[in-house]
């Protein structure tokens, strides 16, 4: 599904299997302290908690307080196992197969931290997420502008923050399902760091 969406819009300067990218495990954070700091803020703003699902995650999942059950849905299985937070993990390739592997209504919430410029297939993943939420669930897409630019769609690379933010929101309309989304920079004026930008919606009712 591109709906919208120029041709090529989707493509990779690297069209190998991410398996084989995600072969290794990195333990580092992909965006800096105060970055960080604004993505557990926005979830608690939010209020995500509950049953939750964090796609695309990895060791780290930025909550400022763990949600009670969390699933962490990511590409290497030594990351997932070493996220703390987690209740359970699964190792997933959303490029390759976009359907996810649970039941409709099963979370609460859902969230997806500096890893949404990855998706070939966003629509499709949306419109999952929509089927996996309960209604009234949000689902928060953050990111920066740090990514790897072999594995990041080239819509996004050649995109400015901004237009970041209308791309996201954009996935959300085209996927059904969900209320208006949110666009915000979430660190504040004047931070010299990483950015961080957010769009979330709600599951509609």
């Amino acid at each position: 599904m591109t709906d919208g969406f120029p041709g090529g819009f989707f493509s990779r300067s690297d069209p190998s299997p991410d398996s084989d990218f995600y072969r290794g495990p990195r333990f580092v954070t992909h965006i800096d302290d105060e970055a960080i700091s604004a993505v557990g803020a926005l979830y608690a703003e939010l209020g995500i908690g509950g049953r939750v699902l964090d796609l695309m995650g990895s060791w780290v999942s930025h909550f400022r307080e763990a949600p009670a059950d969390l699933t962490v849905l990511g590409m290497n299985a030594d990351e997932l196992a070493a996220n703390e937070a987690a209740r359970r993990w699964v190792v997933h390739d959303l490029n390759d197969d976009p359907r996810l592997p649970f039941a409709e209504a099963a979370f609460d919430g859902a969230v997806c931290c500096v890893s949404v410029d990855y998706l070939t297939r966003p629509v499709e993943v949306f419109a999952e997420v929509a089927r996996v939420l309960r209604p009234g669930g949000a689902f928060v897409c953050s990111f920066s502008n740090r990514l790897f630019p072999s594995k990041a769609i080239r819509g996004w690379l050649y995109s400015s923050q901004e237009q970041r933010r209308q791309i996201v929101a954009a996935y959300f309309r085209a996927s059904g399902g969900w209320s208006e989304p949110e666009a915000q920079r979430r660190t504040p004026p004047g931070h010299w760091g990483d950015p961080l930008d957010a769009v979330w919606a709600y599951r509609r009712l």
